[in-house]
């Protein structure tokens, strides 16, 4: 369980690149985007399955459920995360979609064999304070009915990934390859979604089709694969406890990039969110010694 929890988490480090290489892709229309990246990521899972010489008509032959939790998961997520972005500000809506962390290890405990205790509670508690803490800025929240669509939106994408990660547990005979379908069909939905909703844009030059390849290939692509094992076959509530690192990881590579600066907030964030994670995860470290 321990070398699961630890690929699963290694998602959580891809995660945390998600910003950098977004950052990178400015001014492309976030459905074409999620399009890109994910038939790259789609790809990925082709080559898996040309190397072990699998057919992928064979290894996509899966039942309906598990069709419908794992795009619904992956497209589900993204829609109405954007979707909330688009209707509410930016602070308030990331702030309620980020609750999903917190909701894993709350939900974690419905469960066959898994057994909520204070301490992942309280892990999963210090990692949201530390979110709270590094995403609001001077204008604070400010919660406004005018955009209870863009809210609801946000707390629907909240329960959509804590659900699909729960879920898939229930599934853990399916095969982490079959993430690979669920790309295609995120990819074709978003390609749908953008011909609806935006103007294409062509990326401008080589570094804006490397940063998208890049996330196609790590934040977009493997990083789904290692948390599908992760939560099949790792510790759930510690990652669920661990995820708030993702926000920080993001911010300190902005830092480490010259994109943003190092304050007193973002340190207090470290602290809070790490601090967590740790105080989540007391068990299987103890067992490590």
């Amino acid at each position: 369980m321990q070398k699961a929890t630890l690929i699963g988490f290694s998602a959580i480090l891809l995660w945390g690149a998600l910003a950098l290489f977004t950052a990178a892709t400015a001014g492309i229309p976030p459905f074409q985007l999620l399009a890109m990246t994910f038939a790259v990521a789609f790809l990925l899972g082709l080559a898996q399955w040309a190397r072990a010489g699998q057919n992928p008509f064979h290894r996509l032959a899966l039942p309906v459920p598990v069709w419908l939790l794992g795009v619904g998961g992956l497209f589900g997520y993204h829609f109405f995360y954007f979707m909330a972005l688009k209707n509410a500000p930016v602070i308030d809506a990331s702030l309620i979609a980020y609750l999903w962390p917190l909701l894993i290890v709350v939900f974690s405990a419905l469960l066959p064999g898994e057994r909520l205790r204070w301490h992942h509670i309280a892990g999963a508690v210090m990692g949201l304070s530390g979110s709270v803490v590094l995403i609001i800025r001077d204008g604070g929240l400010a919660f406004d009915s005018q955009y209870s669509i863009g809210y609801l939106a946000a707390a629907i994408c909240a329960l959509t990934w804590s659900g699909y990660s729960v879920l898939s547990r229930r599934f853990g005979h399916i095969p982490t390859d079959a993430v690979g379908g669920f790309c295609a069909a995120t990819a074709i939905l978003a390609t749908i979604c953008h011909f609806i909703f935006e103007v294409t844009v062509v990326p401008s030059g080589a570094g804006q089709w490397l940063a998208i390849i890049a996330l196609g290939l790590g934040p977009v692509g493997l990083a789904f694969f290692t948390w599908d094992f992760g939560v099949k076959k790792g510790n759930i509530r510690v990652l669920g406890a661990a995820s708030y690192c993702a926000p920080l990881l993001s911010t300190l590579l902005l830092v480490a990039f010259g994109e943003t600066e190092l304050t007193w907030r973002i340190s207090i964030a470290c602290l809070l969110i790490v601090a967590g994670a740790v105080l989540a995860a007391k068990d299987m470290l103890r067992r490590q010694t």
